[in-house]
């Protein structure tokens, strides 16, 4: 779950249609879901951290610090959850990068740090808020061929594009273009998460990565020379309950 910053609404009030910030949110955050990772350049939806179906959040249909971006999978999942906003972690609040382990079969666990210091449970909530934890659903067609058609499976064919595009890059370690090539379809499929743990041994191109995805760099979860992970974040917008990793 990539950190991001949404930064200062571009209006003085309220969105009198929430569906109207979607284009300043893209233009911040990317054309990602801010749950998955996944792009989704067409069917991603203004996504209300604390639903707007509940009443007791009528008050922040319109308010832009109650906006992420989410696909279709994410937000239906999420549905009217009463989201409490200390008891799991949320990317424009805390570094959820530092949160979260990825893993080659495309599940997501607690990482270490956060299982040391005994956010397991947080943890466990953030990936049960949008399905995050769901197991894969092993689909084929008539050939018996695996289609990947959850989310899943999707980060784990993402995490075996990148880890070929970490080979590529070290047998060719001075190449510039190899490496702008690999950040290009880093961000053309997503999943910056997978992407990062992958290069996580390359500071240059861990750096080339977080700059590649707009609003990453902004959110101050990665050191600005060297790109390591930064906790707890720097919640630079004060929002309530940040700051948690």
């Amino acid at each position: 779950m990539r950190p991001v910053r949404r930064d200062a609404s571009p209006l003085a009030g309220n969105y009198g249609n929430y569906a109207d910030a979607k284009a300043e949110l893209v233009s911040r955050m990317g054309p990602y879901c801010s749950f998955c990772e996944r792009k989704m350049p067409t069917s991603l939806a203004v996504e209300h951290i604390q639903a707007k179906g509940l009443a007791q959040y009528a008050n922040l249909i319109g308010t832009w610090e109650n906006f992420l971006l989410a696909c279709v999978n994410c937000n239906s999942t999420k549905g009217t959850k009463d989201v409490v906003l200390n008891a799991l972690f949320l990317p424009d609040r805390d570094n959820t990068f530092h949160a979260l382990a990825y893993h080659a079969d495309g599940s997501i666990t607690a990482s270490a740090h956060a299982q040391a210091a005994g956010f397991e449970p947080m943890v466990d909530a953030t990936l049960a808020l949008t399905g995050l934890d769901k197991a894969a659903v092993n689909t084929a067609d008539h050939q018996g061929v695996l289609i990947a058609l959850d989310r899943i499976l999707q980060r784990a064919e993402a995490w075996a594009a990148a880890d070929i595009a970490r080979a590529n890059v070290a047998a060719n370690p001075d190449s510039d273009a190899m490496r702008s090539m690999v950040v290009q379809l880093a961000t053309a499929t997503g999943f910056f998460s997978v992407w990062l743990t992958i290069f996580s041994g390359d500071s240059d191109m861990v750096l080339r990565l977080i700059r590649a995805f707009p609003g990453t760099e902004a959110s101050g979860c990665f050191e600005a020379l060297i790109g390591t992970s930064r906790t707890p974040s720097p919640n630079l917008d004060a929002l309530p309950f940040g700051a948690k990793i």
